[in-house]
């Protein structure tokens, strides 16, 4: 492939000048492992079709099931489970090339629903039952906790009902963040078809586009939220069957919902029994060898080996599994921080030098390269959202550029400075200026995914921004006819906050589920600290629901800022241009696809006559006010009046405390004055 003397990635952005051989180095790491590829596999997407090899599969021409697992240092496998009453040693495999084990069985011995597992005779010479490494479904016994492999060959397999379904159709991600097991009002574990008939018509009528569900990938510790994965092509057996997960997904299509899997190739569980750890008795295989590499130091997981080329068949084949047997539209990335840097982002980002020195771990940096690569030969169009705290460049520019090929990176920097905000100052502190800059820092030409609070912010110990708005006082005075200065300041910052944070933090938008409606308390999974108790385990609509409860203001005006943002294009214009940042008064007005914001932070101030500069000469229309009584608010603006611009092009509106109006030009002047 012939590539550009100078890289895209320092075309565009001067300042990476210093860095150009590295970024040049990063593109022949990329190119001679993509050619590896392709003269074993002959495409990148053929190397990450494994799984039609690996695991169990029938053979096409006799119908004998074929099992093969990648164990290079075992001494010996054998085939364990219903078929054989387990006896561990009447099915042995025997390896082939490159350290691959095989047994072939005659096509009437596995039938669907059994469970098995596989033996293994580690290099330290442990015995050991192991779940095969790429089995599609397992199952917890309910009394010994055991889990084990299934065979999943449905007679009646899923059909799929939106097959012209196409991820591409979405140009701008508006994202429901969401967990299928605590989806539901009851305390207990809810499932993917009570998730698909009960959530998804919520998430559709919000207006959202994209549902991203947490914890898919099997894990056997459920208050892990999934990040603790042990089985990677297995979905969650807590929430139902593979067939169920696919009703889940196709109901999505059918409703112009994409779907993404939070994807998790960071790290893996340690756990021995369940997972992929010491597999083969060598104390590496999938992860890296030695102390100090193989663990990560925060999470205490296994870390795995990107530069190993089966560890790569292995993750880039799980990509491509989700997205074709579950037709998945994406993936969000997580924990890419920690994949990029061998110090795991222990170590601070004050200069460009931070991304390109020897702490960064290049063998992460190809392979990521390769899966944002692989996702769009697989599935044009679907998304590839990187979750990176540390700001690396490029994340989301090409790879022919020396960029990654993410399609978004989430703008985690902006959840983090308003629980900050919250925790430090009171309103009356608050900086317009500061806000405005943390609102509009980030690298442009990258799409990035804004947010106000996410699940990292409801896990118990942490608050929602609602939670911490207004606290105990949610469990008393929530009724629309009990006042409360507590709930009517908490509810106006919480549209502003989050307004703010839509309109000009990015070029997606994502929302965790309940958010919307300022869920009260957090997130806590049953545990032995809590008494295993599903109290904070669920998500309670019947709140939203109540129309004598003020939950349902702040969920109508999500809706309406969501809408609005749809129908105007708005997260796909250009960048948010500041107008007026009145740090005396806490005004803080901008401009975005031709709206104009204008947000009064201050608490007890009323402004008559307030002059901003508009964007345009012309007469402007009220198109979204937080005071709005259908968003509780008090509805003291009359939005029919018309606002003209004088001839210094300049708008005189009424602003009333901790209030946001968006104008819309009506008609737009092109005479002169």
């Amino acid at each position: 492939m012939r590539r550009s003397p100078i890289p895209g990635l320092v075309l565009a952005d001067g300042w990476l000048a210093p860095f150009e051989r590295e970024i040049k180095g990063r593109l022949r790491l990329f190119d001679a492992q993509l050619e590896r590829i392709c003269r074993r596999s002959g495409s990148l997407p053929d190397f990450a079709r494994a799984y039609a090899h690996m695991g169990f599969n029938r053979d096409a021409a006799t119908g004998e099931w074929i099992y093969r697992e990648w164990a290079p240092g075992a001494r010996e496998l054998y085939l364990i489970g219903d078929f054989n009453n387990w006896d561990r040693g009447a099915t042995p495999l025997h390896r082939l090339a490159s350290g691959v084990w095989e047994t072939r069985l005659p096509a009437e011995t596995l039938h669907h629903g059994q469970r098995v597992k596989v033996h293994v005779v580690g290099a330290d010479n442990q015995h050991r039952d192991r779940i095969p490494a790429w089995i599609r479904y397992t199952q917890q016994d309910a009394v010994t906790y055991d889990y084990c492999g299934i065979i999943w060959e449905p007679e009646q397999p899923y059909i799929w009902k939106n097959t012209r379904w196409n991820p591409a159709r979405i140009k701008t991600p508006f994202i429901y963040e969401a967990h299928v097991g605590m989806a539901g009002e009851e305390g207990c574990i809810h499932s993917y078809r009570e998730f698909a008939d009960a959530v998804l018509p919520r998430v559709a009528k919000l207006g959202y586009n994209v549902v991203q569900l947490m914890a898919i990938q099997e894990h056997p510790y459920y208050g892990s939220f999934g990040y603790h994965v042990s089985s990677f092509f297995a979905p969650c057996n807590r929430f139902g069957t593979p067939e169920d997960l696919k009703y889940l997904v196709d109901t999505a299509h059918g409703m112009g919902i994409a779907v993404l899997l939070d994807v998790v190739h960071s790290h893996a569980v340690k756990n021995v029994a369940e997972g992929l750890n010491n597999f083969d008795g060598s104390g590496g295989q999938y992860f890296c060898a030695g102390e100090r590499d193989s663990r990560h130091p925060d999470w205490d997981s296994c870390l795995f080996d990107y530069g190993r080329e089966e560890v790569l068949e292995f993750l880039l084949s799980n990509l491509r599994w989700w997205l074709e047997e579950f037709r998945f539209d994406g993936f969000r990335f997580d924990g890419v921080t920690s994949m990029l840097y061998l110090h795991h982002g222990h170590e601070p980002f004050g200069s460009l030098d931070c991304y390109f020195n020897t702490q960064v771990n290049l063998n992460a940096v190809t392979y990521l390269q390769l899966a944002a690569t692989l996702v769009q030969q697989v599935r044009p169009g679907a998304f590839a959202i990187a979750e990176d705290m540390s700001g690396m460049p490029g994340l989301c520019r090409p790879v022919d550029e020396g960029g990654f090929g993410f399609t978004h990176r989430l703008a985690m920097g902006l959840p983090d400075y308003w629980i900050k905000l919250l925790k430090e100052k009171k309103d009356e502190e608050w900086s317009v200026g500061d806000i405005w800059y943390t609102l509009i820092n980030r690298r442009y030409g990258e799409a990035n995914i804004a947010y106000a609070e996410s699940h990292d912010q409801a896990l118990v110990g942490d608050k929602t921004i609602a939670f911490r708005l207004m606290d105990a006082e949610m469990y008393t005075h929530m009724s629309c006819d009990t006042p409360s200065i507590i709930i009517d300041r908490g509810m106006a910052l919480h549209k502003m906050i989050r307004l703010a944070t839509l309109a000009a933090g990015g070029e997606g938008w994502l929302n965790f589920m309940g958010n919307e409606f300022g869920h009260p308390e957090w997130i806590d999974f049953p545990r032995e600290g809590n008494g295993n108790s599903y109290q904070y385990c669920r998500r309670q609509w019947s709140l939203v629901d109540n129309k004598l409860l003020r939950y349902r203001y702040l969920n109508a005006f999500d809706a309406a800022m969501v809408e609005l943002a749809k129908q105007r294009e708005l997260l796909a214009a250009r960048p948010a241009r500041p107008l007026n940042m009145d740090e005396q008064n806490q005004v803080m007005a901008f401009e975005r696809g031709g709206l104009l914001f204008v947000f009064n932070w201050n608490g007890s101030q009323a402004i008559p006559d307030y002059k901003l500069p508009a964007p345009t000469h012309g007469e402007w229309q009220v198109v979204l006010d937080s005071d709005d009584v259908r968003f509780g608010g008090m509805g003291r603006q009359d939005t029919g009046i018309t606002h003209f611009t004088d001839k210094q092009q300049k708008l005189s509106l009424y602003l009333l405390p901790r209030t946001v109006m968006v104008l819309a030009p009506r008609y737009q002047s092109t005479r002169p004055y």
